[in-house]
């Protein structure tokens, strides 16, 4: 009778059981706690590896081994600061896969004491991490691609990117390895670019549309060769040497290539075209960091904006075509545009069309990309955002600036990325 009572009456017959249960489920807790300050501390650890190896690396490969041991210590101690951690090491391996490039490797280990899983039996909890940072593996060319119109006096515009330019030629210098590893052409841009009027006897040069209008005619009321011939009168072309340097874009669709000129073929050559406003003259690729920095110098704002002439300059530039031959294209050789604009397109040889320009700058930019050269773009205040996002090869390549004091941190960015130090893993 008092054993069936027992049985029926459950009052409080499940507490036990709950309090058997909770003993694991804490548990579980307290080991969830520990692992995440051991998480939270690797992380740390591998932003510490990755910090040490990319101030190690800036001169490495000019260190004795004791010499890169002790530095690699001195930089990882400053920047791990995690006393929780116990028994940490670390060990790095400095090497050169080929001639001119460095691999530097920094893996490290060590582990936390938990507060809770120890009373489970688990002593510590390990951890490790490597880094890997490369550079010096690859040779750069470079167009900087400025737009030089008129707009560009507006708003300390000009004078911003004139900063900026400089810091970035700053960086890039101290990035070379070796004279010449990395090489910059400068090509400003208006509604036509200036090839320098000391090529006035190339072969690439098409003087047809120049002449139509620069000479004298017999009779000072015709203005063009064609009706002074016409009317039967004697038209005196203008000597060529009276040439500012400027050109129009090429025949269609060589305007968005980069064809190389060929005598006898007028659709691939450069039609000179005496331009009012002038931009000053481009420079090809060079290593002469002083002449660099004077170009920026020099250039002047003036004219109205045809972003695609810049961007086939940039790209005829880095090809190994003539007019100006770069190095061929090889698997140690980045080969860059940087286009930056403060506004629409507004005009080109045959249109003042904004949209029917734009059509030719994303053609031009489409065949650059095509060629494997990458494109970083900026947009300063105005301009088509969506032409110049879509032309960069990924959009954080694009830039967006609504100040113009803010081209220095943009150029600076830019320089730090094509230095070409990188962590890989």
């Amino acid at each position: 009778m008092i054993l069936t009572r027992f049985r029926r009456n459950d009052d409080g017959g499940v507490a036990p059981f709950l309090a058997l249960a909770a003993i694991p489920l804490m548990g579980f807790v307290a080991m969830a706690i520990d692992y995440s300050r051991a998480s939270s501390v690797r992380t740390s650890f591998q932003a510490a590896l990755d910090a040490t190896a990319l101030m190690l690396s800036k001169d490495a490969n000019g260190l004795e081994p004791a010499q890169v041991a002790a530095k690699a210590s001195g930089y990882f101690n400053a920047l791990f600061n995690r006393p929780e951690a116990i028994n940490v090491l670390i060990a790095h391996q400095l090497s050169t896969p080929e001639q001119g490039s460095f691999k530097l490797n920094i893996s490290g280990s060590g582990a936390v004491v938990p507060v809770f899983a120890k009373l489970l039996g688990k002593t510590q909890i390990g951890f490790s991490a490597t880094t890997e940072v490369l550079w010096g593996m690859k040779k750069l060319n470079l167009a900087l691609v400025l737009d030089n119109t008129g707009s560009m006096a507006s708003s300390d515009k000009m004078t911003n990117l004139k900063a900026a330019a400089h810091n970035l030629l700053t960086t890039l210098k101290n990035a070379a390895k070796d004279p010449g590893d990395i090489k910059v052409a400068i090509v400003p841009f208006a509604v036509d670019v200036n090839v320098g009027p000391a090529h006035v006897d190339a072969f690439w040069i098409d003087w047809t549309d120049w002449e139509e209008v620069n000479g004298t005619c017999s009779n000072t009321s015709y203005k063009k060769k064609s009706s002074c011939v016409a009317n039967n009168k004697v038209w005196t072309t203008a000597d060529h040497n009276t040439w500012n340097g400027c050109v129009t874009d090429r025949d269609q669709n060589n305007d968005t290539t980069n064809a190389a000129p060929v005598t006898g073929s007028p659709a691939t050559l450069f039609r000179a075209h005496q331009a009012s406003a002038c931009p000053v003259a481009m420079m090809p690729l060079s290593h002469d960091w002083i002449a660099l920095n004077d170009k920026i110098d020099a250039m002047t704002p003036a004219g109205n904006t045809n972003v695609t002439i810049g961007l086939a300059w940039g790209f005829q530039v880095l090809s190994p075509v003539a007019p100006f031959n770069a190095p061929e294209a090889e698997p140690n050789l980045d080969k860059v545009i940087i286009i930056l604009t403060d506004g629409q397109n507004t005009e080109n040889r045959w249109s003042s069309s904004t949209s029917s320009i734009d059509t030719r700058t994303k053609k031009a930019c489409d065949n650059i990309k095509a060629a494997n050269m990458r494109v970083y773009t900026a947009r300063v205040i105005n301009g088509n955002a969506s032409l110049l996002k879509d032309c960069a090869n990924k959009s954080e390549m694009y830039y967006d600036v609504d100040e113009a004091s803010e081209l220095t941190g943009v150029f600076s960015s830019i320089a730090q990325n094509l230095a070409n130090l990188r962590i890989s893993k």
